[in-house]
């Protein structure tokens, strides 16, 4: 089953990933494209982000996306291609780089065609019934506004059908997720069993 963990930063996606691999060991882990390319580019957040830092991660992260052509696959990427989609259009909501609205919709037709090979799309947004903190990590900006404005464009693209990012006829399994990370692990696990199954 092919996994996809997407939301705004410091919500716990990479925590579920691990709580994820710990309980199902034969899940390969794609890391965040961020972590993976962060030894060889400057990349920078927030109003600071150019095409160059959130194209190479899109495409890196379609580039892994794309090595796994079957439902099969048992494997789990830490971003999805949708959030460059959502971190582009807010460097470009505020237009301090060469990010803008026609860049963003530029990303649209590769997202589309990437997440055909993703089976489950979970997002973690943010939400008054489990509030996460923000834990300076050393990498991304402890910043809430930030974060929020995000996942406000975020929440646009998966319920308010943003971008129409997702196919018709054969979308990925959206599912949203927050808790406490057992019961997030359980929900995941019900939702693949189920998708297993069809």
């Amino acid at each position: 089953m092919r996994i996809a963990i997407s939301g705004s930063h410091s919500l716990g996606k990479s925590t579920l990933v691990h709580d994820w691999r710990t309980a199902n060991p034969p899940y390969i882990h794609e890391e965040e494209p961020y972590r993976a390319l962060c030894d060889w580019y400057d990349i920078e957040f927030r109003q600071k982000s150019t095409r160059l830092h959130n194209g190479i991660q899109l495409y890196y992260n379609v580039s892994r996306i794309m090595r796994y052509g079957r439902k099969t696959d048992d494997v789990i990427f830490d971003r999805a291609p949708i959030d460059y989609i959502a971190y582009s259009q807010y460097t470009a909501n505020h237009g301090t780089t060469d990010l803008d609205d026609a860049f963003v919709e530029s990303m649209v037709p590769v997202v589309r065609e990437a997440l055909e090979r993703i089976d489950v799309l979970v997002f973690l947004p943010i939400t008054d019934q489990w509030p996460v903190a923000m834990e300076d990590d050393g990498i991304r900006p402890v910043d809430h506004p930030y974060r929020e404005e995000v996942d406000a464009l975020f929440k646009e693209i998966y319920r308010n059908g943003r971008f129409e990012v997702m196919r018709a006829g054969n979308p990925p399994r959206l599912v949203e997720l927050w808790g406490p990370s057992e019961e997030r692990v359980e929900k995941l696990a019900q939702v693949v069993a189920e998708e297993q199954a069809r």
